[in-house]
């Protein structure tokens, strides 16, 4: 990057929220995938403004901008793979605007998810998405990447909760997409064209969110089945019930066995284990819910069903699957952890599959996941300075997405696409599909300087 553009960058937000020194660029070459690569420099904006402006800068000298929340993401969707600008978004975190009377926020894209919640807490109102990472990740990565989590099934995903958005375009010009009502029909729908683009089309520098009353009651469950296809089973008859339960996770018996010997956990020989929840306005709604579920748990021939009888058994319950993901990723130096998803119907059969191409390359893998929506996490663990484990774990997920997609299934359902899944898109999309993606992409950054490389998009720029 020549000087007169880090002058001119600096010039906008001060020497104190511009860095290119190494130490810097280091943090900002990966994210939680296994793909680096360090940018040229990084900047702290402070407001739309100077959002504005960067990009003003970008799109004179073509010059990469990549937009970052908290470096969460699974998928490399924040590598500067043809390195530039880094756009930290994290000082931006501000919750502008708490309206419980309209049932929405307005903030910043740099506020941490739990913090959101944390202030909505008192109201009684919560923002129902949960991802993994909510400790740590940003709203706007979660608004990048249509973030998910194991409430899911019952509750959707970020995109269903986006009202509006203040978007930063690539030469500079400042959009607002949507509308502060609960429903609009107004127009095409700009800001679900902006929710899970990965920064590919604007910079988010203002989100208003959707919430609704938090649920007071939840009953928790936990149970063990001695065949995969009866857990397998059980998620789809679950599904197809009267029952729709705030949570349903399932784990394999790789994840039951890592949680027994490296977890301390003391838990049955099984092929797989399936959590429950089902929550309400009262504890007899969520109480008869649970009752619906154990039944369709005992017809599928559950070894073990324990309920919890308190919140602290409860917690005791999901210690489990919350320790399992670090548990795994400790047994090797390197993981890949994806997220496919299939149409509920096929969970057995993806979980089967996903099981025997992971021994077929004789692989350490562990599958866990949110099954009451179909979406699975296959995590895979090896040692990439071993070339041996590196070509079997290529081949592997290159199975694994080709199965996915055989059952009518997608690449992702709450990762994203970034680096990770590019070269696999026309296993879910056709051709037609791409070429509007990408001529989209053409028509908004035809310089092509927001988060290039990502998503597959193929631009007259590149």
């Amino acid at each position: 990057m020549e000087n007169r553009i880090k002058q001119a960058i600096v010039d906008i937000v001060g020497t104190s929220n511009f860095t290119d020194s190494l130490i810097d660029l280091v943090s900002y070459s990966y994210d939680a995938s296994d793909h680096e690569q360090r940018p040229d420099a990084a900047v702290w904006p402070a407001k739309t403004e100077d959002v504005s402006k960067i990009l003003q800068v970008a799109n004179t000298y073509h010059f990469p901008i990549i937009p970052r929340g908290a470096g969460t993401g699974l998928a490399g969707a924040v590598v500067p793979i043809h390195g530039g600008l880094i756009l930290d978004m994290c000082r931006m975190n501000k919750i502008l605007d708490i309206r419980i009377a309209d049932r929405l926020v307005r903030v910043q894209p740099g506020v941490v998810y739990d913090d959101l919640q944390n202030a909505l807490a008192p109201s009684g109102f919560c923002f129902p998405p949960d991802p993994a990472s909510g400790s740590v990740c940003t709203l706007g990565g979660n608004v990048a990447t249509n973030a998910g989590g194991i409430r899911g099934a019952k509750y959707g995903v970020t995109r269903d909760y986006v009202l509006s958005l203040v978007i930063v375009l690539p030469n500079g010009r400042i959009l607002r997409t949507g509308t502060d009502c609960m429903k609009s029909s107004s127009g095409l729908d700009l800001t679900r064209l902006f929710v899970g683009s990965e920064g590919t089309l604007g910079v988010i520098t203002e989100i208003t969110l959707k919430i609704i009353p938090k649920p007071i009651a939840s009953k928790t469950c936990q149970a063990f089945f001695a065949d995969l296809q009866d857990a397998g089973q059980v998620v789809s008859d679950i599904m197809h019930s009267r029952i729709v339960p705030s949570v349903l996770e399932i784990l394999e018996e790789n994840a039951i066995q890592i949680l027994r010997n490296h977890g301390g956990m003391k838990l049955p020989d099984a092929r797989a284990m399936i959590l429950v929840e089902t929550d309400g306005y009262t504890k007899e709604e969520a109480d008869f819910q649970m009752t619906e579920v154990i039944n369709v748990l005992k017809k599928n021939r559950a070894t073990r069903i324990q309920v919890a009888k308190s919140p602290r058994e409860a917690e005791d319950l999901w210690r489990g699957r919350k320790a399992l993901s670090s548990a795994a990723a400790r047994l090797r130096p390197n993981n890949i952890s994806e997220d496919v998803t299939v149409p509920i119907s096929k969970v057995p059969d993806l979980l089967a599959g996903i099981s025997r191409i992971a021994r077929k390359h004789g692989l350490l893998f562990v599958i866990f996941g949110h099954a009451g929506d179909g979406n699975l996490h296959p995590k895979i663990m090896y040692d990439r300075n071993n070339p041996q484990q590196v070509q079997k774990i290529s081949a592997a997920v290159g199975e694994i997405f080709h199965l996915t997609c055989n059952l009518g299934g997608t690449l992702t359902g709450e990762h994203g696409i970034g680096l990770a899944k590019a070269p696999f898109m026309l296993l879910e999309h056709s051709q037609t599909s791409l070429d509007l993606m990408s001529a989209i992409k053409n028509l908004v950054d035809p310089n092509n300087i927001l988060n290039p490389g990502k998503m597959g998009l193929r631009t007259g720029a590149q």
